[in-house]
């Protein structure tokens, strides 16, 4: 008897840290939606489906291909990995635009937002002419119910479909709606 006594303390300790881990990564992604900064990324055209987790539409944005030569500051040294720092302004109609680019930090502007890529390995051959990066957001799927996914994937490949994304104040962006023809065709809810 005296045995299951630490045994229950320790399953009850375990339990309640995966909790909290679960509760911590949930909270972070609603505080993202709640109170990030949004913005109206345009699609480019892309396929498929996961096993696990069933129908999704593969998403690329403008904002995805960066020219080299738009990039300030230090470049990272051959085979580093490391984040690109993204400026984003609303552009004319309404959809935002790559700015400024940087690997170093760059510094809040009123009117911008500051987007953090996904970490990128670098290769001395991309700067040795005006080529382009392409970077990732962290927001390149979006899940939907089964079946639904064609329809959408042939929105986007014909440039109607766009994502409506809040941006937290460290650069971290969640998608809070998918749009079709400028109307929301499904929004995230915040849990």
């Amino acid at each position: 008897m005296i045995a299951a006594k630490p045994f229950a303390a320790v399953a009850l300790f375990v339990a309640l840290a995966q909790t909290a881990i679960l509760g911590s990564m949930i909270e972070g992604r609603a505080s993202i939606l709640r109170s990030g900064s949004e913005v109206l990324l345009k699609t480019a055209p892309v396929d498929p489906r996961d096993l696990l987790r069933g129908d999704y539409v593969i998403l690329t944005y403008d904002i995805s291909t960066i020219s080299t030569t738009s990039i300030a500051g230090i470049r990272p040294r051959d085979g580093e990995v490391a984040n690109l720092h993204v400026r984003l302004k609303p552009g004319a109609d309404g959809f935002w635009t790559v700015s400024q680019a940087s690997f170093d930090p760059l510094q809040a502007e009123e009117g911008s937002v500051l987007l953090l890529s996904q970490p990128i390995t670098i290769y001395g051959w991309e700067w040795e002419s005006a080529g382009n990066l392409i970077v990732s957001y962290g927001i390149e799927r979006f899940y939907v119910p089964e079946g639904e996914g064609k329809p959408i994937e042939d929105g986007r490949n014909e440039g109607r479909v766009s994502v409506a994304a809040r941006v937290s104040d460290d650069g971290q962006a969640q998608i809070r709606a998918l749009m079709l023809d400028g109307e929301p065709l499904y929004e995230e809810p915040l849990y």
